[in-house]
């Protein structure tokens, strides 16, 4: 598995930690809506207001001189509905700006969630190839074993030293051959 010197190294993610993650997030998308559902409501009153704003100005204009009034009431709604359209901007403005950190989170889980998948994947590919190699390492030890079997008595009674140190004597035969022997006492 190589990385890219570039990039930082992130710890691996349980899976706990991405379901809390996953949870974090759907809480923070429900809390959006409900504001933005707030905002909604707030906005069909604003629409309501100033649809009750313009008939009584109609109304007005009809009964008083259009002239005169339409100052007095064009002032009123201006006075009225600005601040809350710009309170309503502002809000509007504040929701768009925490659904794109919530974009950004979300993309970013995302990227964590395939990088994780992409290492399960590699480790169980990596299990695989061991799973195969195995009997060939099992095979090789038991082909090992079975030659220092044979083998380590006759290198053990050839040498003087060893033979010291498994408590026997070392002496050469009639036919100038070394070997390792035990005396009884």
């Amino acid at each position: 598995m190589s990385q890219d010197p570039n990039q930082p190294e992130f710890p691996v993610v349980s899976d706990a930690d991405l379901r809390e993650t996953l949870d974090l997030m759907a809480t923070a998308v429900a809390s959006m809506s409900d504001r933005i559902d707030a905002l909604t409501t707030a906005t069909d009153k604003q629409m309501k207001l100033s649809t009750e704003a313009r008939i009584a100005a109609f109304a007005a204009k009809d009964q008083t001189d259009p002239k005169r009034y339409a100052e007095v009431i064009g002032q009123t709604v201006e006075e009225h509905i600005a601040d809350s359209l710009r309170t309503l901007n502002q809000a509007c403005n504040d929701v768009l700006s925490g659904i794109q950190r919530s974009n950004a989170s979300f993309q970013e889980t995302t990227t964590a969630h395939s990088d994780t998948l992409r290492l399960m994947n590699e480790h169980r590919q990596a299990r695989e190839r061991d799973r195969k190699l195995l009997p060939w390492v099992s095979l090789g030890a038991v082909v090992l074993v079975l030659a220092l079997t044979m083998a380590l008595p006759r290198l053990m009674a050839s040498n003087g030293s060893m033979c010291a140190v498994l408590g026997a004597t070392c002496t050469t035969t009639s036919t100038d051959v070394d070997a390792c022997v035990f005396y009884g006492e």
